[in-house]
């Protein structure tokens, strides 16, 4: 948690700004200069107020642009955390709705529910740590957005400041335990986008796209938020990042994400 909560920072102000946009589906240019991030760090502090300015609690986190085709399509040198917050997660198979969505994509994921919780601290977190922490695996579909008109030239900062493109997200069932024993790496996820008209298209990636390894990705997510002296919660989702390009979709669209024996999951966009 940010400290001071009734001082109006710059970074506060920043999240106040976002928040506001977020809720009347105007998009800006820029953050405003005299409150506008300027670096990394700065980013994440106005996207930690964030919870204050909309009034909602953080149920989980995800990680944006964890290809190298990603980071380069928003023009930021790594991967980003962005946090979900309540009012964000919709049941599977939902009606996402399309109003006010600029990016217009879905994007199947692999997320990780933590059984116990991962404080922060100084050392790095180990992959067999953070593994151990995770309680089970789910399918899932993130629907991001941005309050940017043009968000691949707001750069890093703003981009964090804007909560990494985070916008509605959808939790799977929970995979058969199994999947523990699977390298997730080689594991292939199928989509099939079937349009308003009947006509469908395919797309197939795997957890290579994500960190070359989602569990990589997700220790990777820990120790960010630890050097940010951020805990994960019990019961906090992690989404780890596309397994493939970003699926384009348009109104009347529905999507099935196929994830094998990991299980599916599917969405329409109204």
């Amino acid at each position: 948690m940010p400290s001071h909560p009734n001082a109006m920072t710059p970074s506060l102000s920043a999240a106040h700004f976002i928040w506001q946009h977020w809720q009347s589906g105007e998009s800006f240019d820029q953050i405003p200069a005299d409150i506008r991030p300027h670096t990394r760090t700065q980013g994440y502090a106005a996207q930690a107020w964030l919870p204050q300015a909309s009034g909602r609690e953080v149920l989980g986190w995800k990680i944006a642009a964890t290809s190298t085709a990603g980071q380069q399509h928003i023009n930021v040198g790594g991967p980003l955390a962005g946090r979900i917050l309540s009012g964000q997660v919709l049941p599977p198979g939902a009606e996402v709705p399309a109003l006010g969505n600029r990016m217009r994509v879905a994007e199947p994921e692999m997320a990780f529910v933590f059984g116990c919780a991962l404080p922060s601290r100084t050392q790095p977190y180990s992959e067999a740590e953070v593994m151990a922490a995770v309680a089970s695996l789910h399918p899932s579909i993130e629907i991001p957005n941005s309050r940017f008109a043009v968000f691949t030239e707001a750069g890093e900062a703003q981009l964090l400041a804007d909560n990494a493109c985070a916008h509605q997200f959808m939790l799977g069932q929970a995979a058969p335990d199994a999947w523990r024993s699977l390298d997730l790496s080689r594991h292939a996820v199928h989509a099939t986008v079937t349009g308003a008209s009947g006509q469908t298209w395919q797309r197939t990636g795997s957890g290579a796209a994500v960190l070359g390894d989602p569990r990589t990705a997700l220790t990777w997510l820990v120790n960010e938020l630890s050097a940010l002296d951020i805990g994960l919660q019990t019961g906090q989702f992690v989404t780890t990042g596309t397994c493939m390009p970003p699926l384009a979709i348009n109104e009347g669209d529905q999507v099935l994400a196929d994830f094998g024996v990991l299980g599916q999951i599917g969405m329409r966009f109204r």
